[in-house]
């Protein structure tokens, strides 16, 4: 029973989720258990002494599902213990956890950090240019080159240590990390360069041992076809080796790094035993000499040549510092990776840095040798020039200055070589050093990639996120890096390329150290690192070494590298993947919003900072889309939109809130949706923040309030006055068939309920007799089947026949772009400028850029054309523009009553006596009064002749904009109030009556 209800729930949760692609079990705790199912743990009741639901703290309730560590356990949720029914519900991180494989293989950090991270820093920059490097800067600026380098990694590791100590770190080592502290955005970019990068970095590796092969067999006249050929066929065969290891599993390509490992430090110690070893007259006559003092200072200071300088010296080097992610790359793959990344990573910092300054050798090579053992020194000679050590040791290289000699630590890259005991050793080591390298760079792309691909923000990549085997092997895309590399391969020649690979690695150093830096500026309770020894400062200033970095290795590749990176980072910000990681970034806008909420909150408000910041009233979003449209199109780029709906009763309101707000993100409306269990007046006095809070109403006009009854009309009006005594704006929308389509809403969800059902019944009952007869008629069920699907999914059902399609076309009507027409704007009364400030942002909005503005106003029988250019001048200094200023001088000729539309409310008293007159009030306060009647005669009628002017001139217009009647409080009845703005907006296009606060919106002052 436990597992079909299991199955059930996670059918249901996969459903939901929009991104199908997107792995569950990387980032979310499982759903929460039925509650008849839930057994009491027994340390609970002898905690207790009693049966409960609640669960002690324990470490398996925070366990991420699919923890390899042990099972997560769930606990009730708060609805499960708060409410009477005492019916489960999801908690908001439940994902179903996914069954943990048996039998995986995880390394130790030694074996899975420490020996890889020293593989890919120990490259060939160790055996082939480190001597180049040291006699163009010397051993002084050199141990700098070095030193520098080391700094740049120590500073990343640092951070990369305060990170991955932060939290659990599952497979995609850089990528995870940078992804989950800066969001999919930053990760989603770097992670697919990064993985590029290590793939590519597989063909350099191939290639500079394959170079080494070729240079072997050409020594020894053994070229197969030509040296640039050879290079690839080598190149190929290598990587088809490599990617056998590979694919073999992990722990195949463990044991090959230890074989490789060992044969590396074989060849070091092999160096330091070289120079101790005497050295005969044809090693000195190439520049090689046992360790001497002038040689050592006489190599202090830097000698560049051939155009070379410090940066371009640095920039050669520091290629070779950036294995310190081999490590962390395969992360999935760490028994501890929480562990044995700092411990790892930073060891292998130091004991390689420490190695590339102990084989420098400046102390035993000089800069130039002609290896020419005649060359020696003949009496009488005296010593000066660039050549004076080997000139003190007895050996005349003074040629070396007139032409380009062919030995000594600047001319020859095989010094190491020559210097070591063995030389072939060296060679071993050269050939361990890249095929490490390569095969730590084969591994890595594709851990890296499958675990961007697992996270689906790159939909169409998906396909490589599967994994094969008990380690979940990326078969895919050990195929696919497989086919990257060979293609560099058979380019052959990668120095062009390199440059930009070294920029891709130091972008995700740099990003790593920003991650840091970011996480620790936000101030987020959930950072909390393990690894202490860290400052965000020091990670920033890494983020701004990596990108000075950058530019100093190469400034086109630098640009190109941000180019990409900038590209990748708006595609995913505009894809929007349907992940939530809680980065940095997320806590970043927080703290920054409620610092901008504060400083705002000890500023006055001034007219030219005015925004309309909107409180609509649209009950349900989807029941009243037209308001929360035009809502939208005022307050988008420009104020506040809050949607909110009032319930006078207490219930859980989340999973709708959630519903609401997903419904507003589908159809691109940004706003905030808000649900109160209150009256009116709370909802006005308690939504928003500080200078974050609504200043305009914005409602729709009660179609009904003839027939709604007297408590839904008071509560109407009272909201009106209750915005009116808070000063907030006011805005009643008014379109001829209504705002309210929530019926037809209510009407499809009831008929795609039922036919989901019908449709479930029936296949069910097609499959059952597909079963019973498939031994006695095998055609006869299929049939059967397709009959059944065919009918069902046939013609609509009659309800869809009866939905009003013009309140359908009316309700989306703000939504499409309005065609050629007017705004016309009744500006009647002086509100403050509210009523002309929303017209003008309306006219800015494409939706309604080909609506022209025109602006009506009441003037004087004989001043017409005076008011009009007061009115002209008005709004020229108010810097908007309209086509049009009319002047309307006969509003008060004689009007037309509306005894009809208030009759059923109307009181009646005066032909009764005094008695009977005071009875009828008092059982029926909320009618008309005669008296009322009379002393607002004008102002009534006054609404009807408006209607009739609004008619006659703006009948055509797109929308028209209308000065709002005000009704005195416990003067005018609010049935009274009701008719006012019925015949005053009655059969028109649509209106909106608008009154600001009277308070100034407008300026013309700078």
């Amino acid at each position: 029973m436990k597992s079909e209800e299991s199955e059930k729930r996670a059918v249901s949760v996969g459903g939901e989720r929009d991104n199908p692609g997107f792995d569950s079990t990387l980032d979310e705790p499982p759903v929460y258990q039925e509650a008849d199912h839930r057994t009491v743990r027994p340390s609970v009741v002898s905690a207790f002494g009693h049966d409960t639901l609640d669960r002690v703290p324990n470490i398996d309730f925070y366990r991420n599902a699919g923890s390899v560590s042990g099972h997560r356990a769930v606990r009730p949720s708060l609805q499960e213990l708060h409410n009477v029914d005492g019916t489960p519900s999801d908690d908001l991180e439940s994902a179903i956890p996914s069954d943990a494989k048996g039998g995986t293989i995880k390394f130790g950090w030694i074996r899975g950090v420490l020996v890889r991270c020293m593989l890919n820093i120990w490259g060939v920059m160790l055996f082939i240019r480190l001597s180049w490097i040291f006699g163009q800067a010397g051993w002084g600026l050199g141990i700098v080159v070095i030193v520098l380098s080391c700094v740049v990694t120590t500073i990343t590791g640092l951070s990369m240590s305060a990170i991955c100590t932060n939290g659990v770190v599952r497979g995609g080592g850089a990528y995870y990390m940078i992804s989950r502290s800066l969001g999919p955005e930053f990760g989603g970019s770097i992670g697919l360069i990064f993985a590029f990068a290590n793939a590519v970095a597989v063909a350099m590796y191939v290639v500079g041992f394959a170079e080494t092969v070729v240079e072997l067999l050409k020594d020894n006249d053994l070229l197969m076809v030509s040296e640039i050929n050879d290079i690839r066929i080598v190149g190929c065969i290598t990587v088809v080796l490599l990617l056998a290891i590979s694919v073999a599993g992990m722990e195949w390509e463990a044991k090959a790094q230890i074989l490789l490992l060992i044969i590396l430090l074989v060849a070091i110690v092999n160096v330091f035993v070289g120079t101790f070893i005497p050295v005969t007259d044809r090693k000195k006559s190439e520049g090689i000499f046992n360790y001497q003092s002038n040689i050592f200072l006489e190599n202090f200071t830097p000698d560049f040549r051939d155009g070379e300088s410090f940066f371009s010296v640095f920039a050669i080097f520091f290629p070779a510092a950036t294995g310190i992610l081999a490590g962390a790359n395969i992360s999935g793959d760490l028994r501890d990776p929480q562990a044995a990344i700092p411990k790892g990573t930073l060891l292998a910092i130091l004991i390689t840095g420490v190695t590339y300054l102990g084989v420098a050798l400046s102390a035993t090579v000089v800069r130039d040798a002609t290896g020419n053992a005649t060359d020696i020194i003949t009496a009488g000679m005296v010593c000066n020039g660039s050549s004076v050590a080997a000139c003190e040791l007895g050996y005349d290289f003074s040629s070396c200055a007139v032409e380009k000699c062919k030995f000594g630590s600047i001319n020859n890259n095989q010094v190491m070589t020559m210097v070591s005991g063995f030389g072939p050793l060296i060679i071993a080591g050269t050939f361990s050093a890249t095929l490490s390298s390569a095969l730590a760079s084969l591994v890595s792309a594709p851990k890296v990639f499958q675990a961007l691909c697992k996270d689906n923000i790159y939909k169409i990549l998906h396909f490589f996120a599967k994994g094969y085997g008990k380690n979940n092997e990326p078969i895919r895309g050990y195929v696919l890096t497989f086919i990257i590399s060979v293609a560099f391969i058979l380019v052959g020649n990668l120095n062009v390329i390199a440059p930009i690979i070294s920029n891709f690695f130091l972008a995700s150093y740099a990003l790593i150290n920003f991650s840091c830096f970011h996480a620790s500026y936000a101030k987020s309770p959930g950072w909390r690192p393990a690894y202490k020894f860290y400052n965000m400062w020091l990670s920033l200033a890494g983020a701004l070494l990596c990108c000075v970095v950058m530019f100093v290795i190469n400034w086109w590749a630098a640009l190109l590298t941000y180019a990409i990176e900038i590209l990748l980072y708006v595609y995913v910000k505009v894809k929007k993947p349907d992940v939530n990681w809680g980065s940095s970034t997320q806590a970043v806008t927080f703290v920054s919003s409620v610092s901008n909420a504060l400083s705002l909150s000890g500023v006055e408000d001034h007219v030219k900072n005015f925004r309309p910041q909107i409180l609509a009233m649209t009950g349900s979003a989807r029941s009243r889309p037209a308001l929360l449209d035009l809502a939208h199109s005022l307050t988008k780029n420009y104020g506040l939109c809050i949607a909110c709906e009032v319930f006078e009763v207490r219930f859980y309101c989340y999973p709708i809130i959630c519903i609401l707000f997903n419904w507003c993100f589908a159809y691109l409306i940004w706003g905030f949706v808000f649900m109160l269990s209150a009256i009116g007046v709370v909802l006005l006095q308690a939504s928003g923040l500080g200078r974050m809070k609504p200043n305009t109403l914005m409602i729709g006009f009660q179609r009904n309030w003839r027939t709604a009854g007297i408590e839904a009309v008071q509560s109407y009006v009272g909201v009106l006055h209750d915005a009116l005594d808070f000063e907030y704006g006011t805005v009643i929308l008014r379109t001829n068939h209504g705002l309210d389509v929530s019926h037809i809403v209510e009407a499809e969800g009831q008929f795609r309920n039922s036919f989901y059902k019908y449709l479930y019944y029936i296949t069910l009952t097609a499959l059952i007799n597909q079963k019973k007869n498939r031994d006695s008629d095998p055609d006869k069920p299929g049939t059967l089947f397709c009959r059944l699907l065919v009918s069902v999914c046939g013609p609509p059902l009659q309800q869809d026949d009866k939905m009003n399609e013009k309140l359908l076309e009316a309700s989306s009507q703000f939504k499409k772009k309005q065609p050629k027409g007017t705004i016309d704007v009744w500006w009647l009364f002086d509100d403050g400028g509210l009523t002309l400030l929303l017209p003008y942002i309306l006219t800015t909005r494409k939706k309604w850029k080909d609506s022209k503005l025109r602006i009506f106003i009441a003037g004087q029988p004989g001043r017409c054309e005076q008011d009009k250019q007061e009115m002209k001048s008005l709004v020229e200094k108010f810097r908007i523009n309209c086509t049009d200023i009319n002047v309307i001088d006969s509003i008060n000729v004689p009007y037309k009553k509306l005894e009809d539309m208030i009759e059923p409310f109307c009181l009646h008293e005066a032909s009764r006596d005094t008695a009977q007159a005071g009875a009828m009030r008092k059982e029926h306060p909320w009618k008309i009064t005669d008296q009322e009647l009379s002393t607002f005669e004008e102002k009534t009628n006054l609404q009807v002749r408006l209607n009739e002017v609004l008619q006659e001139h703006s009948k055509s217009a797109n929308l028209i904009i209308v000065s709002m009647p005000i009704a005195r409080k416990e003067s005018v009845s609010d049935f009274l109030y009701m008719a006012w703005l019925d015949i005053l907006t009655k059969d028109l296009p649509p209106t909106l009556l608008i009154r600001g606060n009277h308070k100034s919106v407008l300026t013309f002052y700078s």
